[in-house]
């Protein structure tokens, strides 16, 4: 009976699964359309007065984007007086939509990785995952380990699609 050889986990390859830096965070959205007067202003001294009062430790460990979805103008001071609340309780705080908190939470994540462990490494970047993980992570990581791997590759292991291999130098 012939030996039946497995050649995927022979091959060197390293897999570096984007999920395995999912932030396991609730995310929320504080939405300034619920401060507006009218639905069209938002007032100074009602904001304020608003900030003084509002529970902000409900936000605690949260990941939290913050927007207007309203057709306001809203003062930039307004979304800096609202990070000052949110900072000492939540985890992350962004401006914009939970696409951009999830890509934040992302590029933290990607910034923290060793790519010394790396250096030299033929690395497959797994596509598939339980978790969406936006395009720009993978752009970042790409960003970050194409210096140092042997070669980079998307995919699964068995199945993968070639992106950037070394220069061989003479």
């Amino acid at each position: 009976m012939e030996e039946i050889i497995n050649k995927v986990a022979n091959s060197g390859l390293v897999t570096l699964d984007l999920e395995d830096y999912y932030h396991q965070g609730e995310r929320v959205v504080y939405d300034l359309k619920d401060n507006l007067f009218m639905g069209l202003i938002l007032k100074e001294k009602d904001f304020r007065e608003f900030l003084k009062s509002h529970d902000w430790a409900q936000y605690a460990g949260k990941n939290v984007a913050i927007t207007c979805t309203e057709d306001a103008i809203i003062p930039t001071w307004a979304y800096m007086l609202l990070t000052l609340q949110l900072e000492p309780h939540a985890n992350t705080v962004v401006f914009g939509s939970l696409n951009d908190l999830e890509e934040k939470l992302y590029f933290d994540a990607i910034a923290r990785i060793d790519v010394e462990a790396y250096r030299d490494v033929r690395v497959v970047v797994k596509g598939c995952s339980k978790h969406p993980v936006p395009t720009a992570a993978y752009v970042e990581l790409t960003r970050k380990l194409q210096p140092v791997v042997q070669s980079l590759m998307f995919g699964e292991p068995c199945s993968t699609v070639p992106l950037f291999k070394k220069p061989k130098t003479k």
